[in-house]
């Protein structure tokens, strides 16, 4: 249960004075995670700058793209022409210095001309900008008179806003929010806020919505330092009782006898690399002890983790134990059954996969064989977790593309089986202050090299006006008989609209190159998707149009073309996975990035970097500095929740002592039982990672 100290931060935003239906749904589009607004929610809604009223610039001083706040005369009111409604509403005004034209779009003549009486003056806050060489503020923040000006504050924070809310809302909203955070027990170690000169969590709160300087909301300053500590404290202490949590049972000793794992390495068509054979020491090594292991293997876009996995099955599977891989989709985990069965069975091991598809009389005999033993290693979804899957003796539980799964689905599989160690992968390189923040001091097994033989990708910026030459292109490259991918643009976080951009694209190219074009989406049906898949892998299509479902999971080496569309709307770490569905065989191969003209300075570097190099270790880092923590974990595809406070480019220097604390709190005090362990519990609740909290309860 949340302490009920906390309970008047939880509640709907609705209970806010002044907030009605109307508004609740538009704060639920600015700020709601999972569909309702929160008061938390809106307090952890931080402040991107200020409006600075202790000056008051003349028109003529004035610069352009900053928030300013500026002393006007209304001189006249020019509404729109009758019956063209989209014309903006312009009102004149004036000081000794120079003109200002202030512009509403969708405005009522009577509530303007109420607001801004011709002949008086007006402080008018807002954005001004040059436009047909008149200054111009398009929908001021706010429009004041002498005696409302006193009352708003001197410094005001300016809050990311959302079509329908205006900054007065949203302010008043916080001022009426901010009486609700309690004074809690302090969590932090009374030396470490001493020597940060931190205030206390309310004040911290208080201090970074009611600014009485510009740098009181600034990311590097004490109030939003001293809550980023506390998110990444948050963090920390949870991921310490969940790894004490999956370690506390003592683990069983696999020691496997290696024939497995000689034979598989026989059947392989190259060499490990020196990462593989590394890695594979490290992984035989964890299982051979007593306790268990929990160990991460990352590596770049077919740095040949899957093999990695396989040994390591091999190795239970040589102590009479069984394994299970985990995949987040359908087609990854058929991927996975696909490469996995013909090197299994150079070795004698059996496999099977169970997904959603499995059903009727095939399903129960998977279930039958998994609990006599006689399936070695099981592959599949989300459906390993389910009651009826019952293994005989699991040894090991490997997770894939680990992001996309909560600590819950992890545990609730690691209970299939006693004591069973866990193995985590992910094709997404994570920089090492991510991998501390998301995995704590999980073990980390890195793949740096590509196998023998992998080609390098010749990538390329080409803009959308040269679209033309580059379906010129791809049709020879078709005619020639090569095999490509057209990924079209990530257009919003909406697949319907997404979708519609595929299938468009889609129509213009089958028009262009007939039946050799192919459609794969995310709302096909599984086994739609298996036979578009099939048929491409095949050679009977060979241009797939394609959105982001190919980011994963995709294995057909003839494919040496790939046109990612609109690439300036997509992360460096998607990019680098897009590419990655290429250059896998022998053949050279080339990635076109299109984009639209003129690009914005992070979208220029992204694309500088990935012409660059082909390092997801190096692009990862890259990604991390443009794009921040969120986008190299792919948070908006897997639901994983980034940080809402703490930015690590400003504040990676706080995640060391934040580590270094969990550890320490949780050697001394275990159960968090202390009054400094009961005010963790409040932090924990506070940045909901009370999953952790359960797993105290749990035992």
């Amino acid at each position: 249960m949340r302490p009920t100290v906390l309970n008047p931060l939880f509640a709907a935003i609705i209970r806010l004075p002044g907030i009605g239906p109307k508004l609740e749904k538009l704060f639920n589009r600015l700020l709601a995670r999972d569909g309702t607004a929160r008061i938390i929610d809106l307090l952890f809604h931080l402040p991107t700058g200020v409006i600075d009223r202790r000056t008051r610039p003349k028109l003529s001083d004035m610069v352009l793209d900053k928030v300013v706040t500026v002393a006007v005369t209304v001189d006249r009111h020019r509404p729109p022409p009758p019956h063209r409604p989209r014309t903006p509403y312009q009102v004149y005004t004036s000081d000794e210095t120079g003109d200002l034209i202030l512009t509403f779009f969708k405005a009522r003549q009577d509530y303007l001309q109420k607001l801004l009486p011709v002949g008086e003056r007006r402080y008018v806050s807002g954005i001004i900008e040059l436009y047909d060489g008149m200054l111009q503020m398009v929908h001021p923040d706010r429009i004041l008179g002498e005696a409302d000006l006193a009352k708003v504050p001197l410094v005001e924070p300016v809050y990311a806003l959302t079509e329908g809310l205006s900054l007065n809302i949203v302010s008043k909203a916080v001022m009426a929010a901010l009486p609700r955070v309690p004074d809690l027990p302090e969590w932090q170690d009374p030396s470490w806020v001493a020597r940060e000169r931190f205030s206390s969590f309310r004040d911290a709160v208080a201090a970074l919505h009611r600014p009485s300087e510009p740098r009181d909301v600034s990311p590097e300053g004490p109030a939003w330092s001293r809550l980023a500590y506390d998110e990444l404290l948050a963090g920390q202490l949870a991921l310490a009782l969940v790894r004490a949590h999956v370690r506390r049972p003592t683990g069983r000793a696999t020691t496997g006898t290696g024939h497995l794992r000689k034979k598989l390495i026989e059947a392989l068509p190259y060499s490990l690399t020196l990462s593989q054979s590394r890695a594979i020491a490290e992984i035989v090594a964890d299982l051979s002890k007593p306790e268990r292991m929990l160990r991460l293997l990352q590596g770049d876009v077919g740095s040949g983790k899957t093999i990695v996995a396989m040994l390591a099955a091999a190795t239970v599977i040589e102590g009479g134990r069984q394994a299970a891989l985990m995949a987040p989709t359908e087609i990854l985990a058929r991927q996975h059954f696909n490469t996995i069965t013909p090197l299994a069975a150079a070795a004698g091991i059996n496999v099977a996969i169970l997904t959603g598809r499995e059903r009727g009389r095939e399903r129960s005999a998977i279930l039958a064989q998994l609990a006599l033993g006689e399936v070695h290693i099981l592959i599949g979804t989300h459906a390993l977790f389910q009651e009826e899957v019952e293994f005989r003796d699991l040894g090991l539980a490997i997770v894939d593309e680990q992001h996309r799964f909560g600590v819950h689905q992890r545990l609730a599989f690691t209970r299939k089986g006693q004591a069973v160690d866990v193995l985590v992968m992910t094709a997404t390189p994570i920089p090492r202050t991510l991998v501390l923040t998301y995995f704590g001091d999980m073990d980390v097994s890195e793949l740096r090299e590509k196998p023998a033989g992998r080609q390098r990708i010749d990538t390329r910026t080409i803009p959308l006006s040269r679209l033309e030459e580059v379906m010129q292109a791809v049709g020879r490259a078709l005619a020639a008989g090569h095999r490509g991918y057209w990924v079209c643009p990530l257009v919003e976080d909406s697949e319907s609209v997404d979708l519609a951009a595929a299938e468009e694209r889609y129509r213009a190219l089958r028009q262009r190159f007939g039946g050799m074009v192919d459609l794969i989406h995310g709302r096909l049906k599984g086994t739609e998707k298996d036979l578009v898949m099939a048929r491409f892998a095949a050679g009977e299509t060979r241009l797939l149009v394609a959105t982001t479902v190919i980011e994963v999971g995709v294995d057909v080496p003839e494919a040496t073309v790939m046109v990612v569309e609109h690439a300036e709307r997509f992360g460096l770490a998607q990019l680098h996975q897009l590419r990655g569905r290429i250059g896998r065989g022998s053949e050279s191969s080339t990635c076109l990035l299109l984009y639209r003209a003129p690009l914005g300075e992070t979208a220029k570097a992204r694309l500088a970097i990935m012409r660059e190099t082909q390092d997801g270790f190096r692009i990862a880092e890259e990604d991390l500095k443009l794009r921040g923590e969120g986008d190299v974990l792919g948070t908006k595809q897997s639901g994983m929740p980034g940080f809402r406070i703490a930015r690590i480019d400003v504040h990676a220097k706080l995640l060391g002592p934040a580590r270094d604390d969990a550890s320490l709190i949780l050697a001394r005090d275990p159960t968090l039982a202390s009054p400094r362990g009961e005010a963790l519990r409040n932090l924990l609740y506070l940045f909901e990672r009370d999953e952790a909290i359960r797993l105290l309860r749990a035992g």
